[in-house]
């Protein structure tokens, strides 16, 4: 009798599919370390694009990165950098604060304006750029960072997402209990109810520092003055210049690719950072 051939396991192709997006996602970080460790020659050499070849010049890029035209690269970081944290934690307590209210509080027009607001959700953020940039035309504010941070602390889907978890993870029994014990309303929200919303507080915090980090149309819009630019458009002011053969009879390209790389490193270590907030926060927000 001839043998019933095996049937592959469901789940092997669950994980071939994991591994095929894992690939697809990490060759270009990869691609990126690589080429971050070649010169300006190494790069269009046209062969071993994803594997080190050529002489190792990290340290050399590196260096020529923050030397180059009086160190503006460490500017445009510093810029990013305040423009993410203002940005991102003004937005976490605003989002925090709105969504809390729409879910725990009634009021009059309760119901209305959170429409207003959940509908301002799939409103394009590009198509609010110029009604801004007039708003703060009108105000004096273009060419400023606030021309940049103002704008960077609303943000209509993490109030949203925090009256979502708000009015799933903290029970109105709880609030009730707090306020009979002689609690004040800051006084239940700081001890009661904030402990069971740190996860969506670190998951709010960390998108809004992610957007604001990676925004590009805004400040481009808004500032005119490169000592002002954040790492997007200074890397891209960067791309235009090489693209023109305009860097002063020094290659760019190499200090481009490195720079990218510098830019995403921020971004791996706030996650990394607030991770263990994250897990923290499913604890306590699991206990009753």
């Amino acid at each position: 009798m001839s043998e019933t051939p095996r049937r592959i396991p469901r789940h092997i192709w669950g994980k071939l599919l994991l591994l095929a997006l894992i690939c697809y996602f990490l060759v270009p970080v990869w691609w990126l370390l690589v080429a971050s460790t070649k010169n300006a020659e190494g790069l269009f050499s046209g062969s071993g694009a994803l594997w080190f070849k050529g002489g190792f010049h990290f340290f050399e890029n590196l260096h020529d990165l923050f030397a180059y035209n009086n160190g503006e690269f460490l500017t445009w970081l510093g810029n990013s950098v305040l423009y993410a944290l203002t940005g991102g934690i003004g937005c976490t307590i605003i989002s925090v604060l709105a969504g809390y209210g729409f879910a725990k509080f009634k009021f009059r027009g309760r119901n209305i304006v959170f429409a207003a607001v959940l509908g301002s959700v799939v409103v394009p953020l590009t198509s609010l750029v110029i009604p801004t940039f007039v708003m703060m035309t009108n105000i004096g504010l273009i060419d400023t960072i606030w021309a940049v941070i103002l704008p960077s602390l609303l943000s209509p889907f993490a109030v949203y997402l925090m009256r979502v978890y708000a009015a799933a993870s903290i029970p109105d029994e709880l609030l009730d209990a707090a306020r009979i014990d002689g609690a004040g309303e800051l006084r239940t929200f700081f001890k009661v109810a904030l402990p069971l919303m740190r996860p969506g507080v670190i998951t709010v915090l960390l998108l809004s520092v992610v957007a604001t980090w990676n925004n590009f149309f805004l400040p481009l819009v808004m500032l005119s003055t490169s000592k002002l630019y954040p790492l997007t458009v200074g890397i891209t002011l960067w791309t235009t210049l090489a693209s023109s053969n305009n860097g002063g009879g020094q290659s760019l390209w190499n200090l481009i690719i490195v720079g990218s790389l510098v830019s995403i490193i921020p971004l791996v270590i706030a996650f990394l950072t607030l991770q263990k907030y994250w897990r923290g926060g499913l604890a306590v927000g699991s206990l009753k």
